[in-house]
C-alpha cells in the first residue's frame, strides 16, 4: 500500500508514533509530511493551507490510505485536495482538546472544532488510551451542550461507533528482565528521573513540592531532569535547577536517542507529576528500561500501572499530594521487595504485539 502519513504538530510523542508505524510495517510505501511542533493555534488551523500549497505535488499523488494525527485539519485538507476525498482516512488522537488544563493557548473554540470535524470526517478514529477516549466523548458532549442551536443529537454517537483504543507502541528496547527483577540501585543513592516536556501541564510545581518534601525528610537522591524545552521555562523548573543543583546528574533536552536510553537505564525511579497525560509514553519508556514508576492516581496512569505505584491525586491540597508521592518514593527505594516489577505488563506494548493490533485496525475494512 501507499500510505500518506500526516503529522501537523510533530512533537516527540507524534514523532514516536510515526516512526513506530514505519518500523512495524516496512512492506508499505510511506510518505510522511510533518510540521514543527510550535505556534499551536496557527499550526492546528493553518496546516491545511500550508500543505495544500507548499506540498501540492505530494498531495496530488494517489494513495491507498491516509493516516493523520488529530492536529491535522483533516476536513479542510480533504476538501482542498479532491483526490484525497475518496481515500480511507484514519485519525489518531494522541490527546484531545477537551481535556487540557485551562490556559490561554488551549481554551479556544477553534481547536475543539477542528477535533470534532476530524472525528466526523474520518472513517476510523483511534485514541491512545481509554482515558483519552472517555474524556474526549464526555468533553465533546459538554461542549456541544453549550452551543445555542442546531446541534445534531447523533453527533457523539456517530463518533463513538467508529472509535477504538490503540496505544502508541513503546519505542525503546524492552529489557527482557524488567518484569521479573527487583529494583537495583544504579548508584549509592536512588536516581530519580523526570523526563517530560518542560511546560506547566507536566506539573513542575508538583515536582518542586515533592523534591522539597524529600529534602525535608533528609532523603538522599540524585535526579535526571530531562525533557523537551521551549523558549519559556516554567519558574518551578528554574528553581529546581538552582536549589537542587548538587543532586542533578543530567538536565534538559537529550538530542541523542542512544544517550536518552542510557539515562533511562541508569535511573531507578521514574516520576510523573502531570496535570495532563493521555498515555504517559515517557513513563512507559522508562519502565521498559527498568525504572520503577511513581505516578498520580489520575489520567491514563491507572490503566497501565497497579495502584501500588500510584500516589494520591489532590489538586486542592498539593501538600497532601507531595506527601503521598514522597511516601511512595521512599518505600520503593528502601524496600526493594516492594519494587518487584512483575505486575507491570510492558511487553504487550512492544512492536511485535502492537503490529498485530494495528494491522487489524488499519488494514481491515
Amino acid at each position: 500500500m501507499k500510505i500518506l502519513l500526516l503529522s501537523a504538530y510533530h512533537a516527540q510523542s507524534h514523532q514516536s508514533w510515526c516512526r513506530s508505524l514505519m518500523v512495524m510495517f516496512p512492506e508499505h510505501e510511506w510518505v510522511l509530511l510533518s510540521l514543527p511542533g510550535r505556534y499551536f493555534n496557527w499550526r492546528i488551523r493553518g496546516n491545511a493551507l500550508s500543505w495544500s500549497i507548499e506540498q501540492a505535488d505530494t498531495l496530488d499523488q494517489q494513495y491507498d490510505l491516509v493516516l493523520a494525527t488529530s492536529m491535522v485539519d483533516c476536513a479542510t485538507l480533504r476538501g482542498l485536495n479532491p483526490n484525497l476525498s475518496h481515500v480511507k482516512w484514519v485519525v489518531y488522537f494522541h490527546e484531545n482538546q477537551f481535556s487540557y488544563p485551562v490556559s490561554s493557548e488551549h481554551d479556544h473554540i477553534e481547536p475543539k472544532m477542528v477535533s470534532l470535524y476530524n472525528a466526523l470526517c474520518a472513517e476510523k478514529v483511534l485514541f491512545n488510551s481509554q482515558y483519552n477516549y472517555t474524556s474526549f466523548i464526555s468533553g465533546l458532549s459538554a461542549f456541544l451542550e453549550k452551543m445555542p442551536d442546531h446541534v445534531p443529537e447523533s453527533t457523539v454517537r456517530i463518533i463513538e461507533n467508529k472509535s477504538s483504543v490503540l496505544p502508541v507502541p513503546i519505542d525503546v528496547p524492552i529489557d527482557k528482565t524488567v518484569e521479573n527483577k527487583k529494583l537495583t540501585l544504579s548508584s549509592e543513592v536512588p536516581v530519580l528521573l523526570w523526563n517530560h516536556r518542560w511546560e506547566y501541564d507536566k506539573g513542575p510545581l508538583q515536582l518542586l513540592n515533592v523534591l522539597y518534601e524529600l529534602k525535608k525528610r533528609n532523603f538522599k537522591f540524585k535526579l535526571n531532569l530531562i525533557g523537551q524545552q521551549f523558549r519559556t521555562i516554567p519558574n518551578e523548573l528554574l528553581e529546581i535547577k538552582k536549589v537542587f543543583s548538587n543532586e542533578i546528574i543530567s538536565e534538559g533536552y537529550i538530542k541523542s536517542l542512544e544517550k536518552y536510553h542510557e539515562i533511562l537505564k541508569s535511573s531507578d525511579i521514574v516520576l510523573s507529576t502531570s496535570l495532563h497525560d493521555f498515555q504517559g509514553l515517557a513513563v512507559l519508556e522508562a519502565v521498559a528500561s527498568g525504572c520503577v514508576p511513581i505516578v498520580p492516581e489520575r489520567l491514563a496512569y491507572p490503566e497501565f500501572f497497579p495502584i501500588k505505584y500510584c500516589y494520591e491525586s489532590n489538586f486542592e491540597n498539593l501538600d497532601i499530594e507531595a506527601t503521598s508521592m514522597a511516601d511512595k518514593i521512599i518505600k520503593h527505594a528502601n524496600n526493594r521487595e516492594a519494587a518487584n516489577l512483575n505486575d507491570i505488563n510492558i511487553t504487550n506494548l512492544n512492536y511485535e504485539n502492537m503490529r498485530e493490533r494495528y494491522s487489524r485496525v488499519l488494514f481491515s475494512d
